[in-house]
Formats: structure tokens, sequence, C-alpha cells
């Protein structure tokens, strides 16, 4: 597809290294031009300098040719206007606008007919929905959900005296009292996609697949104590506290926001009468002291600074907190680094906007269900899990597992099967038919795009 990304900040940045590698016809727009030559080079995609908002550039681009545009400026007004010119231009085209202002959330849901928009993402509204599931499973660093949420592809971390430790996979079933399968485990900064002989050992992260129903099972097994969050502190007062303090005090929890920006605490009291909003240095211990964050059941570090929150987050471990989550922009550059600290689960705004998008993407580009629906990586970016629906094309149809795993490839294997409703943990006599939603975890050098790619 012809594809046009107005704004090459971080979350552009992003969408072009995974669309470009999908094979798309790729055109940046952006007025900074060592950002575009520096990403024309990298992923061979054609860039131009100007104002995505002004009809001449877009024309430039190609928009009256192109499929899809994605506007993800930094400016809400650019991005509206952006895809309303280029609607003007091509009518059959589609457009994913970003809008962060909380302020245009509700009345550009409400026009988006008008605005010819196919779809609205913002990343922080994004991180907050994440942080709320978190907090329903605490015990869970990770969760990725797959076959409209009937499967779950969960990361656990194994500490010494986990009921996990020392067993192997095989035995796995007797402790778990369920089926799952283990897909992937990290030890160290080293992946692997284990076998029934690996032997889990303390410190692993653990990476497994399970119906969505067994997720309270599961945690109660391993005898990870699920009581229901009451309170949360929220580190830093921006866009994501807001929307997610929203979102717990829908379900009856107490929050209570800390920083030290005066006025940002006067606008967040306002927006959020109900809501305890505390001005303060977060950088400074008695301050977290003060506000009780030994006695809470979850601090969420939430500030602009990486930095400041991987500092926020191990001082809120050291106290104790049950549940730390940490929010990280720039995940990739300091994954060798956070990949060993006790940070809790690890949010990326700007990888969850990029994966709503690229999802958007691949069921545009295909509706047979022979490319990836759904792409989703972990374990620091070392593993894919891809979620296809089988289809007319797809080879090996109703042919057990066991037969098939001398035909598919090192490194790759296929943890579930979705077939009419029912969830199947995926063993040496399942087998995928025709409109089954299958998935395939692989390690991230197989370039995993169609279904039929898994085979040698």
């Amino acid at each position: 597809m012809k594809i046009i990304i107005a704004g090459v900040g971080k979350v552009g940045a992003s969408l072009t290294a995974e669309l470009a590698a999908d094979g798309h016809d790729i055109t940046l727009i952006d007025t900074r031009s060592d950002v575009l030559e520096r990403l024309c080079t990298q992923y061979d995609v054609m860039g131009l300098e100007g104002n995505c908002a002004t009809m001449q550039v877009l024309k430039d681009a190609g928009a009256a040719e192109a499929d899809l545009l994605i506007a993800v400026t930094n400016a809400d007004e650019i991005n509206l206007l952006c895809c309303v010119t280029a609607h003007q231009l091509n009518p059959r085209i589609h457009t994913i606008v970003r809008i962060r202002n909380s302020e245009y959330t509700s009345q550009i849901m409400e026009l988006r007919d008008v605005f010819g928009l196919s779809l609205i993402v913002n990343p922080e509204r994004s991180a907050a929905w994440e942080i709320e599931r978190l907090l329903r499973y605490p015990g869970f660093l990770t969760r990725e959900s797959f076959a409209k949420g009937q499967v779950e592809l969960v990361e656990f971390r194994i500490d010494a005296d986990s009921p996990l430790s020392g067993v192997t996979l095989k035995n796995l079933p007797s402790v778990l009292k369920t089926r799952v399968l283990i897909c992937a485990v990290m030890r160290g900064n080293g992946i692997t996609l284990p076998g029934g002989d690996f032997e889990l050992q303390a410190g692993d992260r653990i990476y497994m697949t399970a119906p969505a129903r067994e997720l309270s099972n599961i945690l109660r097994n391993l005898g990870v104590i699920t009581h229901r969050v009451k309170r949360v502190i929220l580190g830093g007062g921006g866009r994501i506290s807001f929307y997610l303090a929203q979102m717990l005090e829908r379900d009856g929890i107490q929050v209570q926001i800390i920083d030290q920006d005066r006025a940002r605490c006067e606008d967040l009291a306002r927006k959020l009468p109900t809501v305890s909003i505390s001005c303060g240095d977060i950088t400074d211990p008695s301050v977290l002291e003060r506000e009780g964050i030994a006695s809470s059941d979850a601090f969420v570090a939430l500030t602009g600074l990486d930095e400041l929150n991987i500092v926020m987050s191990l001082y809120a471990n050291s106290q104790k907190v049950p549940i730390v989550i940490t929010k990280q922009g720039r995940i990739e550059e300091l994954q060798d680094i956070i990949s060993g600290l006790s940070l809790g689960s690890v949010i990326s705004p700007k990888q969850l906007c990029s994966d709503i998008v690229v999802r958007y993407v691949r069921s545009m580009r295909d509706t047979t269900g022979e490319t990836a629906l759904t792409v989703q990586t972990v374990a620091g970016g070392q593993v894919q899990a891809c979620e296809f629906v089988i289809g007319p094309g797809t080879l090996h149809k109703d042919t057990p597992l066991i037969e098939l795993n001398k035909k598919i490839k090192p490194g790759i294997l296929i943890p579930a099967i979705f077939h009419e409703g029912t969830v199947t943990i995926a063993g040496g006599s399942s087998r995928y038919q025709e409109g089954d939603t299958v998935i395939v975890i692989s390690t991230i050098n197989k370039n995993i795009v169609r279904f039929n790619d898994i085979f040698a």
C-alpha cells in the first residue's frame, strides 16, 4: 500500500520502521530535514520537507493516489487539518489522526465522519487503559490479548520462593493445575523458546499463553495474592495520569497524584475534584513517605523523564509497594539497562500507539486472513507474537501439529488455536481449520508476515 506518515517524532519513526518492514511504499512529511534524511537512509523510504497541513505539500506527497495517511505531528490541530485536506484531495483515502488533548476527544469522536477520519489514536489514553488492565491482575508484568480477548500472552517473573523455580516445563500442569504453554523464557539478556525438558530458575522472566478466563486461577495456584487494588499513587501529573485517574475512580479505586508543578496541580484539581492532588518534589523520599507510599497498593511512575521514572520505581520497590508500573518513552534505547532492574511492568505509550496503527494497516491490506492481523513484541523486542486468521490459501490445514513440527522453521511455535469460540492450548494432536485464529510465536529475526512464512 502507499502510505503517507505526517510527522516523524517518536511515534512516526516507530511506525516507519514497522511499516517499512512490511513492504509498504512510504512517504514521510516533516519540517525537519535532518530527521527526514536519517529515516529515509535507514529505511529506504521517501521524504518530503514541508507543512503537512498544506494542500500543495500533500499533493507533492501523492495524497491523491495514497491508500492511507497517518497524521502524528505534535500538534492536534495540524493533524486534524492534514487529514481533512487529504480527504478533500482523495475521498477514498483512509486517515488516522493522533489527538492528545483531552478537551478535543469527545467532539472529534462525534465529528469523525464529518472530518473523514478512519481511526483516532491517543497514546496517553491507550497507556492509561493498559495500566488499568495490569492493575486488575497484579502479578503479571505484561499482558497481550489475542483472538478478541480470549487468549492472553502474559509475562511473569519467577522469584526465589516461586513454586515454578526448579520445575521442568513438562511438569508445569501439576503446578498450575491448568494447561498453559511457556512460549519464551528470558534469562539475563538471552531468550529461549524452550522444550519440555527446560528447567525454570529464579530470576527467569517467562511468557506464557493461556485462556483469558484462567488468569485468576493461574495467579492463585502460583501463590500470588490477587487482592483488589484499593489505593494507587501516580508519580507525575501529565495526560496519562489524568486519563488513568478517571478510569480508576470509575473502578472505585482511591487515587493520589503527586507533581511538583503547582499550575499543573491546580489544573488537575479543577478537572478531577474528587482526586487527591499533592504538590511536591517526587524525587524527595520524604514527600513520598509523607504521602504514604509504603501503604499504597500500587505506584505508577508517569513523569516525562524516563530516568526519573526509573529512580522512582526503584524507590517504590524498595518500600515493598506490591505493584510498580514504570512509563518509558525510549524503551528501545534503555532496554539493556532496565531489563535487569526491578521496575515492575514497563509501559511505552509510543509502542502502544504504534501497535494500534499497525493493526489497522494490516487489517486494511488483507481481508483474506493470510497476513498477520496483530503483531506484538515481547521480551525486550526479541520475541514476536502474531495473530493470524486461517484463510483458503493457508498450507497444511487439518494436519496435526506433531506432523507439522518437521515442516515449521526452527525458532517458531504455535501455542494456541481459537476455534468456534473455544481456546485450545496447542498440543501434538491439535490442528487448525479455515476460519480459526492461530497464535504464532517466533524470534524477531524470522520476519513472519504471512502465516505460510512459518514453513521451511
